[in-house]
């Protein structure tokens, strides 16, 4: 049975989040941050509805039927004008060189197809049909503090995650380059940064330096299979997003010596595809939170089209096809096919030693 191709998503997909990482690093360096709280007390920039306004308006005139799973809505921007101008005032000059821009479109119109391109990030998913899930800043804290952030995008066909792609700003562009917790975190060092990760599902994974205009070139990256006792942690920096505690225990039963790499965002789904970390574990921290969607679905494709195997901490197939939530699902776990087993029954075993 032949497979459909899903060239044309990609391309559009990586050109919306290039220019999309533009618009974020412009945002960080000139310090128009216009930061506000969401009721989840998270903080959401001038740089995530930004961010989140080029992306859909970029969708929206290649695939204007597609609907779209967006993290932000223009609710509060509507009477909240000063950071409304701010925003417009970022996103208005932003465009990729060259041709490519027009390929998305062009520029955002005005201000009011900006809200309405934020806006029409409601899509709720479901299991039927095409949607886009979106995160335009993924790890905004990261971003806030110059360290690790992600712009993350996915397209998801019948609940079944199709392509997947992570524009990393402060990830370095070499994928052998050693993988530490300074990585991206404001520090200048010898390696060039940018890098953006990309799958379409049976195609394998690949990365590329960020540009300016058209995409630069793709190479193929792979999941390394060291022994468990040489592996690489990475985790999440905020506790409140993951259980460090219970990933101690875990990298002391598998033998794992190395200190844990704490890093914001899908750039460490990025990185363990690469093969610069081993195992991301992303472990529940109470009962009632449901990960999110576009916090998982790009990464978790680049991961499995890179070699690897992601489930949640019971084992299960992390299940994209029920709403804008992983409510079926408990945690993740991804790490190498050769490792992934053993590294799933301590984790069964810690968590189960709680009940």
């Amino acid at each position: 049975m032949s497979h459909p191709s899903y060239a044309s998503e990609l391309r559009l997909a990586c050109l919306a989040v290039q220019r999309a990482t533009l618009l974020t690093q412009r945002v960080f360096h000139e310090r128009v941050k216009g930061t506000e709280l969401k009721n989840d007390k998270s903080p959401v920039t001038v740089g995530d509805y930004g961010s989140q306004a080029l992306i859909i308006q970029a969708i929206r005139h290649s695939f204007p039927q597609d609907q779209i799973v967006g993290e932000e809505d223009a609710g509060s921007l509507r009477s909240n004008d000063s950071l409304k101008s701010q925003i417009w005032e970022a996103i208005k000059g932003v465009r990729l060189s060259g041709a490519v821009d027009e390929e998305m479109g062009g520029p955002v119109k005005d201000e009011e197809a900006m809200l309405a391109a934020i806006d029409a990030g409601n899509s709720e998913g479901g299991n039927k049909g095409r949607f886009w899930a979106l995160d335009p800043i993924d790890g905004t804290k990261g971003f806030l503090r110059g360290g690790q952030y992600a712009v993350c995008l996915a397209l998801i066909v019948d609940g079944e995650v199709q392509v997947g792609v992570l524009g990393c700003p402060n990830l370095p562009v070499d994928d052998k380059a050693p993988l530490s917790a300074e990585v991206g975190g404001g520090k200048e060092d010898e390696y060039q940064r940018g890098v953006l990760f990309a799958a379409v599902r049976g195609e394998g994974a690949t990365s590329q330096p960020l540009g300016e205009g058209d995409l630069l070139e793709s190479k193929a990256i792979s999941m390394k299979s060291p022994n468990m006792k040489d592996a690489t942690f990475c985790e999440s920096v905020e506790a409140g997003h993951s259980s460090h505690g219970d990933q101690a225990a875990i990298a002391e039963k598998l033998g794992i010596t190395k200190p844990s790499v704490r890093m914001d965002s899908q750039s460490k789904y990025g990185s363990v595809a690469r093969g610069a970390g081993d195992i991301y574990l992303r472990l529940p921290v109470s009962k009632s939170y449901e990960e999110k969607i576009w916090d998982h679905a790009a990464g978790a494709l680049i991961v499995e089209e890179a070699g690897g195997v992601v489930t949640d901490a019971e084992g299960k197939k992390l299940d994209f096809g029920i709403g804008r939530t992983l409510k079926c699902n408990k945690g993740v776990v991804a790490a190498p096919k050769s490792l992934h087993n053993e590294v799933l029954e301590v984790v069964k075993a810690v968590l189960g030693a709680k009940q």
